[in-house]
């Protein structure tokens, strides 16, 4: 069977649907989706969902997520990142760790961020970075995220710019690229990313993935066992499986919850229910058998 998901290790300078398209051939189907992408630069950990495992892609994109990073300070750059139109560069070496302490801890909790504006943010229906390379002035809204870690981990100074390397913790919908912005900014020497890797998504690890050129069938997981590792479970009855099959509600032996995996007595993942009142409801379903092409 190739329903499952997929953990891959993206490598730096192909894009996100380059990862998508060979997974497409390694596993000989057309139906594979991301549960968020990464910036070509970027590098690190997608999660794709194999056939009918992309269902499951909706329960992914929202969880938290780790990245390590390299912000140089000193240099300002239109995408806020090394690919973008960079500034005359400023010297940075000056800056005490008690300045950046400062800086980064304004930066850490819920914060209000503005997205950069060469991201994938739709704007009346374009993608601002396709607003912003025409050349139009984008103006994005700040929404709330949260940064529980922002941390150095190691500091270069090398004239005129100081690089940190950093690690971050966040919630989904965060952007580095604005870290480094606003960082840059506050302590008024401007600040841009120039190299970013994804680590972890919520229980997931990159050092679980499989490497882009080297995906196989046997690295696809399980979808029970990725739903059993996001959720609470529960066992059904044959009888039980048929009738969440067909949309009734079943009566289950479960707290409440928002989300509960549905498990046959094999161990298959049957679908996703909402549990209030010990009563069941289908939230989705999944077929039966999938098979290689």
């Amino acid at each position: 069977m190739t329903s499952g998901i997929l953990l891959v290790d993206k490598p730096g300078g192909v894009t996100s649907h380059d990862v998508v398209s060979r997974a497409r051939r390694a596993l000989g189907t057309r139906k594979v989706g991301h549960a968020g992408t990464l910036d070509p630069m970027a590098t690190g950990l997608l999660i794709l969902g194999i056939d009918s495992s992309t269902r499951l892609l909706t329960y992914l994109v929202g969880l938290g997520k780790q990245y390590t990073a390299t912000i140089r300070l000193g240099q300002s750059s239109t995408t806020d990142d090394a690919e973008g139109e960079l500034s005359e560069p400023m010297d940075a070496t000056a800056i005490a760790r008690a300045q950046l302490d400062t800086g980064i801890a304004a930066l850490t909790g819920e914060i209000a961020q503005v997205p950069s504006t060469f991201s994938a943010i739709k704007v009346d229906g374009r993608r601002s970075y396709e607003r912003a390379r025409s050349g139009e002035e984008v103006a994005l809204a700040a929404r709330t995220v949260t940064v529980s870690r922002f941390e150095i981990l190691r500091e270069r100074r090398d004239p005129p710019f100081l690089d940190l390397d950093v690690v971050v913790d966040c919630s989904s919908g965060t952007y580095i690229r604005a870290l480094a912005r606003d960082l840059g900014a506050t302590l008024g020497v401007g600040g841009h990313l120039i190299a970013l890797r994804r680590t972890a998504v919520g229980p997931f690890a990159v050092t679980d993935a499989a490497q882009a050129d080297a995906i196989e069938p046997d690295a696809v997981r399980e979808p029970a066992g990725v739903a059993r590792q996001l959720f609470p479970s529960v066992r059904l009855s044959d009888e039980q499986v048929i009738d969440l099959t067909q949309g009734k509600k079943v009566t289950v032996e479960s707290a409440d919850a928002d989300v509960v995996a549905a498990l046959a007595a094999s161990g298959r993942l049957v679908g996703l229910v909402s549990v209030r009142g010990r009563i069941a409801r289908v939230l989705v379903n999944f077929p039966t058998a999938e098979v290689l092409a």
